[in-house]
């Protein structure tokens, strides 16, 4: 089973290209307001994190993700 850490590892990984602002991504990073994600920008990456870990994410939870933890978490809820 993957833990929490491995999540967020993987999140970090594949935020990076998208870190315009070169900050240091950790679980308290906001995917819009410090990373600048545009509604497309996380709607594709969404689509990253499905076939990475081959799941399905309902778009009603995207409302409650605003961190990179908070998506860390609902991933790995959705592949417990």
């Amino acid at each position: 089973m993957i833990d929490y850490s491995e999540y967020l590892s993987f999140l970090c990984s594949a935020l990076e290209s998208q870190n315009k602002n070169k900050l240091i991504l950790s679980e308290n990073t906001s995917l819009v307001a410090d990373i600048g994600l545009s509604s497309l920008e996380v709607m594709e990456f969404i689509e990253k994190i499905e076939d990475h870990f081959d799941i399905s994410i309902p778009l009603n939870i995207l409302p409650d993700v605003n961190t990179i933890g908070d998506l860390a978490t609902k991933v790995r809820q959705l592949n417990l």
